[in-house]
């Protein structure tokens, strides 16, 4: 690969893409894991690869399926052409499958951006942002939107309590200074190796790969988001999904 290349900077250093894609997704309700619900006939996850494919900074994609259907998730993905995306097997947990997908890179990626599935409508502008702020040094980088709702910090109902039952209100935080995050979030090589081994010695899980960087001590920057990025979890959401493949077809012609 010459250093012009999509996917490598002046080093040649090239840029991944991991996607975990092992999740079954419930608060979209019972059929197919969350990745394989079809937006405008095609599975989310196909959407998603398409998108982070898009990308100039990126090299590599590999998804990250479910330990007993990786040869589902291959098919899938050569029946739309996608015969270059790799697939390996994932793990029980998302942090398990984010670490296995690290673990199958080859030599010579020293940026990875981890991508939520669930998030199939990124652009690849968002995508080329994050991976070109840790090319530039950043050691994590997430992209993010300023809140725009008032958010209430509470004292959570117990587990056992019905669904009904108020939460005080304990503090409202300056939404200044709060940022909604979303993916793919982009570090350099060695910096997520050593958060997903130190985290996993510790025995304490994280809801994203940022999280952890912040755990063992690693700053994390935010880069600007988009709002085409959001995550598809609710059915509502595919609503608005669907909504906006319809004026891309119209304005962009896909």
């Amino acid at each position: 690969m010459s250093i012009d290349s999509p996917g490598s900077d002046e080093s040649g250093a090239r840029t991944a893409v991991v996607i975990p894609a092992a999740g079954r997704g419930v608060r979209l309700g019972p059929g197919a894991p969350k990745a394989l619900r079809e937006l405008s006939g095609t599975p989310m996850l196909v959407h998603a690869v398409r998108a982070t494919h898009r990308a100039r900074a990126v090299s590599l994609v590999v998804v990250v399926g479910p330990p007993d259907g990786t040869a589902e998730v291959r098919n899938l993905l050569d029946e739309h052409g996608l015969q270059d995306v790799e697939v390996v097997p994932g793990g029980e947990t998302r942090q398990d499958s984010v670490r296995l997908g690290l673990a199958a890179l080859p030599a010579g990626i020293s940026t990875v951006l981890v991508h939520d599935a669930a998030r199939p409508l990124v652009p690849a502008d968002t995508v080329d942002a994050v991976a070109a702020a840790v090319r530039e040094g950043a050691p994590a980088v997430v992209p993010a939107l300023p809140v725009t709702d008032t958010v209430k910090e509470v004292e959570p109902r117990a587990p056992d309590a019905p669904a009904q039952t108020p939460e005080p209100v304990t503090g409202t935080p300056d939404r200044s200074r709060l940022r909604a995050v979303q993916t793919p979030q982009g570090f350099a090589r060695d910096v997520l190796a050593e958060a997903h081994a130190r985290v996993a010695r510790e025995g304490e899980g994280a809801t994203d790969d940022a999280g952890m960087c912040e755990r063992i001590g690693v700053e994390v920057v935010v880069v600007p988001g988009h709002e085409e990025a959001f995550k598809v979890t609710r059915p509502l959401d595919l609503v608005l999904a669907e909504a906006v493949l319809a004026r891309r077809r119209v304005n962009d012609g896909f």
